[in-house]
């Protein structure tokens, strides 16, 4: 998986899961710090880790 495919997953899994809409530093504490439920971070390792099992599951197919 190449970095910018990886950046795009992060994104996706902090907005579907954490609710944040950037991973980018904005320089403001109001913008770069967040409260998170823990369920929500449970809920994004958990998506993290399906997609590490996944992309092993797939390099390993591939010949």
């Amino acid at each position: 998986m190449d970095a910018k495919t990886l950046d795009q997953l992060f994104q996706q899994i902090a907005l579907d899961h954490l609710f944040i809409d950037t991973l980018e530093t904005r320089h403001s504490d109001r913008l770069d710090f967040h409260e998170v439920s823990v369920w929500g971070i449970q809920s994004a390792l958990q998506a993290a880790f399906d997609a590490g099992k996944q992309a092993a599951s797939t390099t390993h197919q591939q010949p």
